[in-house]
């Protein structure tokens, strides 16, 4: 028997390998936007620098932690992956690519599954060899855990601030207080007039869109260059640190790879100083303020958000405007007149005006006739100048 080899009719010709980097920084501070830059000119070196290489790119996400996938760079160069474009990912650590253990194996694994490498410089580890991914399992555990010692350790220290009495506070988004040398508040004189203002006129009767609105009127400027809201306006009115007093750890992070704050409803211990700074709003014209607010939000239902009015119209929170998808909201037209009547209409339109919806308004008598048991959504049509509807399921 005799055995003869046949040469492939094409060779295959040696190819480069299609490389690019990865790199992050953890803060937006200018010293780390260098540590940034100083990366990515290294990596396109490194890269051009191999024969066997063709650069690619380096992608790099900035101000953005390990533990989330919220990477626009990092997405990018997945998605690149997936296109088959890139053969090998070079990275500095395990700790720049991702923290939390389950997500960098599932991210390794499936780029595995497309012949992607991904070469960790600081461990050593080639995701496509034999033993990467064991290596990458110990060593990725190693750094989520101190990920969460970092964490553990800085909510510690915050702890040890508040116990002392000691603030912690970002005065460039807090109107009304600067902050000394020595962590103190101090009034900013110029802000505490308008704070001042804010709670003059919500006793004198105005609500808070109202107040939002005049100040926009007014170009009065708001501590962040933003516009004037109700809820902004509403924040101000319960702040208690207005009247003096400052309450700490209103918020924490249950965890460390999400950190994703909440609001401190008793989950962990908070600290209330009286009498810590000079006050802008009496302590009397303070607990009035949240008065009037506890009153008009019973006369309201006093539940947060859409369904607030729930308990008050049994249309409430179920009808919604076809043509931006807001809900209707229950409004009196000439409400000081006998020709008075109910509609219900766009609350977008009745809060932004034309700019933000066309509107829809229907009479409460027409939809009250009804039997709406369900979400649903109005649609006004005008046939031959008059207005018709048709209802359907949200």
């Amino acid at each position: 028997m005799r055995v003869r080899i046949i040469e492939p009719s094409l060779k295959i010709e040696n190819s480069k390998k299609r490389v690019c980097a990865y790199a992050r920084v953890s803060t937006l501070s200018e010293k780390q936007g260098d540590s940034l830059e100083n990366q990515i000119i290294y990596y396109k070196k490194l890269i051009n620098a191999n024969p066997n290489y063709k650069y690619v790119g380096v992608f790099a996400d900035r101000g953005i932690t390990g533990t989330t996938e919220n990477r626009p760079e990092f997405q990018k160069m997945i998605k690149l992956c997936k296109e088959g474009k890139i053969d090998l990912i070079i990275t500095k650590s395990i700790s720049r690519f991702a923290r939390n253990t389950t997500v960098m194996l599932k991210i390794v694994r499936e780029l595995k599954e497309l012949g992607v490498e991904v070469k960790f410089e600081k461990e050593n580890i080639n995701t496509l060899s034999g033993d990467g991914e064991l290596m990458l399992t110990v060593l990725s555990s190693f750094a989520e855990e101190e990920s969460r010692n970092v964490s553990e350790n800085l909510k510690w220290r915050f702890r040890k601030k508040f116990e002392k009495g000691e603030l912690v506070i970002n005065t460039n988004r807090f109107l009304g207080y600067n902050i000394d040398e020595k962590d103190n508040l101090i009034i900013n004189e110029k802000e505490a007039r308008i704070v001042k203002r804010i709670y003059l006129e919500y006793l004198k009767g105005k609500g808070s869109y109202k107040i939002a609105k005049l100040l926009n009127e007014e170009k009065v400027p708001t501590v962040t260059g933003a516009k004037w809201h109700d809820s902004t306006i509403l924040k101000v009115l319960k702040n208690e640190k207005y009247k003096g007093d400052v309450k700490l750890q209103k918020t924490y992070v249950p965890d460390h790879l999400s950190k994703r704050k909440k609001i401190n409803n008793g989950a962990v211990d908070s600290f209330y100083i009286e009498d810590n700074h000079d006050p802008i709003i009496s302590k009397e014209d303070w607990a009035k303020v949240q008065e009037v607010m506890k009153k008009r939000a019973k006369t309201k239902g006093n539940v947060k958000g859409l369904k607030k009015y729930a308990n008050r119209y049994k249309l409430s929170g179920m009808l919604y405007c076809s043509k931006c998808g807001a809900y209707l909201k229950r409004r009196t037209w000439n409400s000081k007149h006998d020709y008075r009547k109910i509609v219900w209409q766009c609350n977008s339109y009745v809060r932004h005006g034309k700019k933000a919806c066309s509107g829809t308004s229907i009479d409460d008598e027409i939809i009250s006739k009804l039997n709406i048991k369900e979400e649903t959504i109005v649609k006004e049509v005008i046939i031959n100048g008059k207005k018709n509807y048709s209802y359907s399921s949200k």
